[in-house]
């Protein structure tokens, strides 16, 4: 094996523990919180030595910052639509998709996010006032000027936002109950389907895009 190879599959093999370690923390930090979680529960659930998690994430505060950025990269990739969207049906709709496929996809990365924030972000303060900040007023001026143009009702872009997040990730972040209450199973795919379909539709009629306005 020459030189090149033997580097490319040691990078192979970095990349595929290093998302090993954060798939397994992301479930023990979602169930056991910041505090509640060790390195050690971690390397148990990841399957591997713990000083192969202090030689991939050196301090837990450092494995738990990069668990929230992937989530929150997640989540603005999700939002890209905004950008390139020709309008709110178009913009909003297909965001109110992305993001019920992230809480369906992504339940424990969600749930992370919302014990953290819940606490009073005592580890990712700083990211809320710079990277969240920046990302919300983004998008705020996107849905002011669909407003100013008359392509949806006035309301206040930020509460627009709030329910929007607050609605999607609720799918992920009370998945237990929603579960409960489908008689104890999870949703199947035409569930979820069901579910996007009738957010979508509440939201938009709510801003003042009917079926026909958003066709």
């Amino acid at each position: 094996m020459n030189t090149n190879a033997r580097s490319n599959r040691k990078q192979d093999i970095r990349q595929e523990r290093e998302t090993l370690i954060l798939r397994a923390a992301e479930k023990v930090f979602a169930e056991a919180g910041f505090g509640g979680a060790t390195m050690q529960l971690i390397a148990d659930m990841a399957g591997l030595p713990k000083a192969n998690l202090h030689y991939y994430f050196p301090t837990k505060e450092a494995l738990y910052r990069q668990v929230v950025q992937n989530i929150f990269q997640i989540w603005l990739h999700a939002a890209d639509v905004f950008d390139s969207a020709d309008g709110p049906a178009e913009g909003i709709g297909a965001y109110i998709d992305a993001k019920m496929e992230i809480s369906r996809t992504h339940t424990d990365g969600s749930k992370v996010w919302a014990s953290e924030v819940m606490h009073g972000a005592p580890v990712i303060q700083d990211y809320l006032e710079t990277t969240l900040a920046e990302w919300t007023d983004g998008r705020i001026k996107v849905i002011q000027r669909w407003i100013d143009q008359g392509r949806m009702a006035p309301v206040n872009p930020r509460h627009l936002l709030y329910m929007l997040w607050a609605t999607t990730q609720h799918y992920a972040d009370f998945g237990h109950q929603i579960e409960t209450l489908n008689k104890g199973k999870p949703l199947n795919r035409a569930q979820w389907a069901e579910a996007k379909a009738s957010v979508k539709q509440i939201i938009l009629a709510g801003i003042g895009i009917t079926r026909d306005t958003a066709a």
